[in-house]
């Protein structure tokens, strides 16, 4: 059986930069691209960062019984889901996988693979939590350095995203999601490091 290794930390933490290198580092691995609602920022692209879609396409996946998880946040800029969807890009039965996400999603994602007969004992083994933490000061000056580099910066989102993580990775949370280890991003090349072995060490060549 495959594993699905589960990337997740608050926004500007650095999770998509580790990302795209842990991508590179083990190019065997697929990927599990999300759909989201929001607008496309600058630089993405369609079915890379995520897929861009509408409201019709997840209430499709909905009536289908599709939807893994979805995650809707009512922003400065109208309401924008988020949402992982059974569309065939997922075979545990033999294939390895990278996913990032959130705290939510990461629990969804266990709760509709431990319903199938394919996997309901040995979910914690398939899917592997990997938690990046970064001081709330760093990730803030990240954060407005990103917004600002933006054709048209969102500031008022960017607050209210940074200011939910808060909730979102609680510490009752994380216990609540079985997070144990964290892996400090202070040096993104020794994060990185970190993260390998922790990979590597789940049997993955």
């Amino acid at each position: 059986m495959g594993k699905i290794f589960y990337l997740m930390g608050k926004s500007s933490s650095g999770k998509d930069t580790i990302y795209k290198e842990l991508i590179q580092k083990f190019p065997k691995m697929k990927r599990i691209v999300l759909y989201t609602t929001r607008p496309r920022r600058e630089g993405e692209r369609d079915g890379v960062e995520y897929f861009f879609t509408d409201e019709e396409k997840l209430q499709q996946f909905r009536n289908q019984g599709q939807l893994i998880e979805e995650r809707s946040y009512h922003t400065q800029y109208g309401v924008w889901s988020y949402f992982t969807a059974d569309d065939g890009q997922i075979n545990l039965g033999h294939e390895d996988y990278l996913v990032i996400g959130t705290l939510e999603s990461y629990r969804a994602m266990k709760e509709y693979f431990g319903a199938e007969s394919l996997v309901p004992l040995y979910i914690e083994a398939y899917l592997v939590p990997i938690y990046i933490e970064v001081d709330d000061g760093v990730r803030l000056q990240r954060a407005l350095e990103r917004e600002r580099s933006q054709a048209e910066p969102k500031y008022a989102e960017m607050c209210r995203r940074f200011l939910a993580d808060e909730e979102d990775f609680s510490e009752e949370n994380l216990r609540a999601a079985g997070i144990e280890k964290r892996f400090q991003n202070v040096d993104m090349e020794e994060c990185i490091e970190a993260i390998e072995r922790e990979i590597r060490g789940c049997d993955f060549p």
